[in-house]
């Protein structure tokens, strides 16, 4: 089996005779008895994801750290759960992600709101639940907590800053560039971090430039902006971290991106400051999988019974995936023929990948797509009125459902 061939799946990953197994299940079987589309996730995967970020931020940085799920990766309430017991915190961007992260055990103090548009209702649910810091994105979040704050008390707050750093990523997914709907200007949050209202307690800076980098350097140009706005005992410097999404794909990993990030907090803030960072995509991209049954085979096209209902990235930013058949795993990047691989969905736009290597795909056979534990679940929709995938989670031979799949009349739920 050449190296390759395995580099994007789980750890928990193996291929003995041709077939692909997860946490010791059989991915093929895993198929007859859960049905398709189905998103399948390495549960030890999971954990050790967690530990490896925990761990490399306490060797590199000695003071007080936090590593927070960024929980939009993958909003569920058995990976929340994991995360909690792991001992990492959460960081939700709506109403919806705060309702779960509370289900799933989180200390409401270890939860981070985030989001620019935040509704009164949000921030009235963050405040009454006790959330341990409110990340203010606009003078519009300040006026809606002094109505929410109940008076004689402080909510504890970052402020979120543009930084003006463009880093090398796709548009879509870029953050910290000065035309960012996401954050304030330097200016502005410097005048509030001077002179804030006496219900807010800005104890720091958040900064956050984009996902999917593999390049470190902006870390240190956004962290350089931020150090001329005062001194703050908390800085939380954001996520972004790369996952491999095919096997050319190099990612700096977890070590390499938390050593340059505290260096460069370390040489511009000070090696005694509280620092926080957000990975969401690189703990769980590469820890799930995808399911698909193929319906049809034509020229170069494979279909299967999925598409931009369970993964929409590669629709919104072209995002690359690479596919294989369950039960007749290739050797390399080169076995196999190509193919492109399209879903079921009613627009031409629908392709899952572009090119991939297959062995003599067929009607019936179980088609796996790698590293849709970020973003596949999160961005499930019904067009065309398709029910939304179940999430097993699987560990020691044992596969467990942790999200069922919907039904057609899970699709009448919400008729009046």
């Amino acid at each position: 089996m050449a190296a390759t061939t395995l580099t994007v799946y789980p750890e928990a990953a193996s291929v003995h005779e041709g077939r692909l197994s997860i946490g010791g299940c059989d991915a093929a079987e895993l198929a007859r008895e859960f049905g398709t589309p189905a998103y399948v996730v390495a549960e030890d995967d999971l954990r050790a994801r967690a530990r490896e970020y925990r761990e490399s931020l306490r060797e590199h940085h000695e003071g007080a750290g936090e590593v927070v799920f960024a929980s939009k990766a993958f909003p569920c309430s058995a990976v929340l759960r994991l995360f909690a017991e792991e001992g990492l915190s959460c960081d939700a961007a709506s109403g919806g992600e705060l309702h779960l992260a509370l289900r799933a055990g989180f200390d409401p103090q270890r939860i981070y709101l985030h989001g620019n548009a935040k509704s009164e209702r949000e921030l009235r649910m963050a405040v009454h639940a006790g959330v341990g810091c409110v990340v203010i994105d606009n003078a519009d979040d300040v006026a809606k907590l002094e109505r929410i704050v109940p008076p004689g008390r402080r909510q504890r707050v970052m402020l979120r800053v543009i930084p003006g750093v463009r880093a090398d990523t796709h548009a879509a997914i870029l953050t910290g560039h000065a035309e960012s709907k996401f954050g304030l200007g330097l200016g502005e949050a410097a005048a509030l971090a001077d002179d804030p209202p006496g219900y807010l307690d800005p104890v720091g800076l958040h900064i956050h430039i984009g996902s999917q980098l593999f390049d470190l350097a902006p870390y240190r140009e956004a962290i350089a902006a931020i150090a001329g706005l005062g001194d703050f005992p908390v800085y939380n410097l954001g996520g972004g971290m790369a996952a491999a999404y095919t096997h050319e794909d190099r990612p700096p990993g977890a070590d390499a991106s938390v050593a340059a990030i505290v260096g460069a907090a370390h040489a511009l803030l000070g090696s005694d400051k509280t620092l926080v960072i957000e990975p969401g995509r690189a703990l769980v991209a590469n820890a799930g999988i995808t399911l698909y049954t193929v319906e049809s085979v034509k020229q170069a096209l494979v279909a299967v019974d999925g598409g931009m209902s369970d993964n929409l990235r590669p629709m919104l930013y072209g995002a690359a995936y690479e596919a294989e058949i369950a039960d007749r795993f290739t050797h390399g990047p080169d076995d196999g023929a190509p193919y492109a691989v399209v879903g079921k969905h009613c627009e031409s736009g629908d392709v899952l990948v572009q090119r991939t290597r297959l062995r003599d795909p067929r009607p019936g056979d179980v088609l796996v797509t790698p590293v849709t534990g970020a973003y596949g679940h999160a961005l499930a929709n019904n067009y065309n009125g398709v029910p939304r995938p179940p999430v097993i989670f699987c560990s020691g031979g044992e596969a467990r459902v942790v999200v069922r799949r919907e039904t057609y009349e899970d699709l009448l739920a919400r008729d009046v």
